[in-house]
């Protein structure tokens, strides 16, 4: 079954998608960018320009972290962050339902098509 990606293009120089998103609900879920940079397989320092990327289009955290230190660091979704996470799967949602009849027929054209290609003219 084909499946949609949505990635959304934000004012003025901005855009969040699936990855982005998915780091903030890694940051949630294991109170780490490293964890979650970790679990990504992405640098730390690549997790965190993408952290600071979000912080500077949306003009305010979304992640709230301490420096480690004795006790360690963490983080964790500010307020924002968690708005944005579930807003994102919100309109993922809505346009996947929006989108399914259109999917469905899409597939049915693959099924159809018996692995036969188009000839051209």
């Amino acid at each position: 079954m084909p499946s949609l990606s949505l990635r959304i293009n934000l004012d003025p120089d901005g855009r969040v998608g699936p990855g982005k998103i998915e780091l903030l609900e890694q940051i949630a879920a294991f109170g780490s960018i490293s964890a979650a940079a970790r679990g990504m397989e992405m640098s730390y320092k690549h997790a965190w320009d993408l952290v600071e990327d979000m912080n500077r289009v949306f003009g305010k955290p979304l992640v709230a972290a301490q420096t480690g230190g004795r006790k360690g660091g963490g983080a964790q979704l500010t307020a924002v962050g968690l708005a944005v996470v579930s807003r994102f799967r919100a309109i993922e949602r809505a346009a996947a339902a929006a989108a399914a009849t259109h999917m469905e027929a899409l597939q049915a054209e693959i099924e159809a098509g018996g692995g036969s290609r188009a000839v051209g003219p």
